[in-house]
């Protein structure tokens, strides 16, 4: 303002004056000098445009670092720790540039990064999680950093080697620490943040049984519901004109879920070597004749982006909902179509043998005033899939009531396509048919899986009988293996039966029967394994030094664990009833008639396994032997674990769960958290079965009678 001012009051003088110079006349002269004065004034006040403005710079910058004498954190499972800088390099200060000129004055923005090494613990540890800088959690690709595991034998870092010379450059062994490199401060005030380390680190067992990291081979791939919960490209929730909620990216990588899941099972398993996917449906009803299952969504009126929900043919707005507790879903929707595709891609492109698992959830909440097909006045509430049955065993009723349950839906009935499935059959059959032919066709779209699972735990439908004796659900799962064959002809297909159905069936009615009643379908050239949902106990420990175990000194104990995988409860010996296993009168199991005890054992497989099976009929033992031949097939141990809580291993098929009647605390549980009793049931397992002569190979096939991996 002042150059325009004084400018024009310069030329007005220098015109009253009259005259010239320079061949310049007065007025010219006077606004010259009258701007040139003003516009000093102006650089005054307003800052030169000639002139730079500095910002950002800093004089020094304070490292947070360890000193002498300082404690080395030791660490055990997940924990978030502090970092403490070991080692920095220079300051690198980098300048940016704007305006100057007409525009005004040039502005020098000052920035500054540095590279830096921070320990966190003793080690060697697995791997670590997720990053805070000043209590923010940074997105996986924010800060480039590099992790030293922190063994006896790792090298120094190369940009430290490289800094300060491979002479100098310390190694840090036993020390656990990461380089974070090029580190840019301008988000962090052009200072050092303060950072936190979610740190995984295996826990020391004593003597040479690994931990469980380094045993595990398989795992399964749960929840098993969720929308987009597999889902591998981000999904959004539109809720409105420019609102959305990210459906299936919860973590700071920003990446979907199922992805971030799968990069930190690799970290912590790092010899992983196959993977079974679980997807749910749902069923409505325990008397098997009514029992109808489909996929649910959580909410019906969603508007997803870049694609919408949909399952065998059946799109959100017409999906049924599942119930709702307390205001909220009590289970996640069936995974669509597209993610289940996109997540066996995932998992076999990362290496994976996948195999795939179908299964099956209970809606029936409380007070559903549903009749329970055992007599009771009604359902329980949320239960456990084993229990669909009929209260019309050994009449000839059953025959139709299976048939209802299967349904009549076929392998022609599905069309196959590049990574998607087209359901050309009858829209109102959900029988079990359609459950599991649709998910062996999601397989095929894939590319094909390793594996396939046709049902699991049905002991309550598998051992129903018809007025001749005879199991008819045992031959719908015949039919349904050559189906899944025909689909899939490249996998190895099984049934995952419980622990306690896999070996037979001894009906509750004072016969004295007992029927190998699967042995038809294990036999079947369409079924390739015998599948075992092993949750057997492996302990019957109580609290005090007055009871049957107690000189073992501990639960915990893997030499104790490991007695009572071919031993214990279910192999040497029974309990009659609550009362008798409250005051442990155990029973010994024995076979006076026909020196066959393993035909009572639940949880003896090897012997199983390796013999001729008969029938015995009101007792009496047939000449005539079932199809099942000794090895003809090897086992798998579809699932298997126990609870982190208290005395787990006592009754390793018992979960907290309020919601559910199958919800509760194993026996003799006090209910508290107990991740080492987890931790030493899957060791005692594992290397249990992986001892040189524990697991025989087959006189048929040559194979292990137990696939472990």
């Amino acid at each position: 303002m002042a150059t325009l001012a004084l400018g024009a009051v310069g030329g007005a003088i220098g015109g009253a004056f009259g005259g010239s110079a320079f061949g310049l006349s007065g007025a010219v002269l006077g606004r010259a000098a009258g701007a040139a004065a003003g516009r000093r004034i102006d650089a005054r006040l307003l800052g030169g445009a000639a002139d730079s403005v500095s910002t950002g710079r800093i004089d020094r910058v304070y490292l947070n670092g360890a000193s002498e004498g300082d404690v080395i954190p030791r660490i055990f499972g997940r924990v978030r720790v502090g970092g403490h800088v070991i080692w920095a390099s220079p300051f690198t200060e980098h300048r940016h540039r704007s305006g100057g000129g007409k525009s005004g004055p040039r502005i020098v923005e000052h920035g500054y990064s540095v590279s830096l090494a921070l320990a966190l613990c003793e080690g060697p540890v697995r791997c670590i999680g997720r990053v805070w800088a000043d209590g923010r959690v940074l997105a996986v690709d924010e800060v480039s950093i590099r992790l030293h595991r922190g063994t006896e034998d790792q090298l120094p870092d190369a940009l430290i080697e490289a800094a300060v010379g491979p002479d100098e450059a310390p190694a840090y062994r036993g020390t656990a620490y990461v380089v974070i490199e090029d580190l840019n401060l301008a988000p962090f005030g052009n200072r050092i943040p303060h950072f936190a380390f979610e740190v995984v680190r295996s826990v020391e067992v004593p003597g040479e049984v690994p931990p469980p990291q380094e045993l595990v081979r398989g795992v399964s791939i749960i929840p098993g519901s969720g929308e987009f919960a597999y889902a591998t490209r981000r999904v959004d929730q539109v809720l409105g004109p420019g609102r959305r909620r990210v459906a299936n990216v919860h973590s700071p990588a920003e990446v979907p879920d199922f992805t971030a899941s799968l990069r930190q099972l690799r970290d912590e398993v790092p010899g992983l070597q196959s993977a079974s996917l679980v997807v749910a449906w749902f069923g409505d009803d325990l008397r098997v004749g009514d029992c109808r299952l489909r996929p649910m969504v959580e909410t019906a009126d969603a508007r997803t982006e870049p694609w919408s929900w949909s399952v065998c043919g059946v799109e959100r707005a017409t999906a049924a909902v599942v119930p709702q507790r307390d205001g909220r879903p009590v289970y996640g929707g069936t995974p669509d179509d597209q993610s289940v595709v996109q997540a066996i891609r995932a998992l076999r492109d990362d290496g994976l043998d996948v195999s795939y698992h179908p299964f099956i959830l209970m809606t029936q909440g409380e007070r559903n005033g549903l009749p329970d097909p055992t007599g009771e006045a009604e359902q329980p509430a949320y239960p456990w899939r084993g229990r669909i049955t009929s209260g019309a065993d050994g009449t000839d009723m059953i025959p139709d009531e299976i048939a209802n349950f299967f349904g009549a839906v076929s392998d022609d009935d599905f069309a196959v396509g590049d990574g998607a499935v087209r359901y050309t059959g009858n829209p109102d059959d959900w029988g079990f048919r359609r459950f599991v032919l649709h998910q062996a066709a999601l397989c095929a779209a894939a590319g094909g899986v390793e594996g396939f699972v046709i049902g699991s735990e049905m002991r309550g439908v598998t051992t129903l009988r018809d007025a001749a004796g005879d199991f008819p659900a045992v031959n719908h799962l015949r039919s349904l293996a050559a189906a899944v064959r025909r689909m899939l002809p490249e996998a190895k297909i099984g049934y995952a039966a419980d622990w306690t159905e896999y070996g037979g069936h001894r009906p509750d009615d004072g016969s004295g029967d007992v029927r190998f009643h699967l042995d038809p379908l294990w036999a079947d050239d369409a079924i390739d394994f015998v599948g075992i949902d092993n949750y057997a106990p492996v302990a019957d420990w109580r609290d005090g030094a007055d009871h049957a175990d107690a000189t073992w000194g501990s639960g915990h104990d893997l030499g104790y664990l490991q007695a009572n995988v071919e031993g214990g409860e279910a192999y040497d010996w029974f309990y009659a009833d609550a009362s008798g296993r409250q005051a442990q009168v155990r029973l010994p199991i024995t076979d006076d008639a026909h020196g066959e005890p393993w035909v009572h054992r639940a949880k003896d497989v090897r012997n199983w396994w390796s013999n001729r099976h008969h029938d015995r009929i009101g007792g009496v033992r047939s000449a005539e032997a079932t199809a099942w031949r000794p090895g003809m097939k090897p086992v798998r141990f579809v699932e298997y674990g126990c609870a982190a809580v208290d005395k787990g291993a006592n009754e390793p098929s018992r979960f907290p769960d309020p919601k559910s009647s199958e919800g509760g605390m194993p026996h003799f549980s006090n209910g508290h958290r107990d991740d080492a009793v987890q931790m030493q049931y899957v060791r005692a397992l594992l290397n249990y079965w992986g001892m040189t002569g524990r697991n025989p190979e087959s006189p048929e096939t040559g194979l292990q009678m137990l696939d472990l991996d």
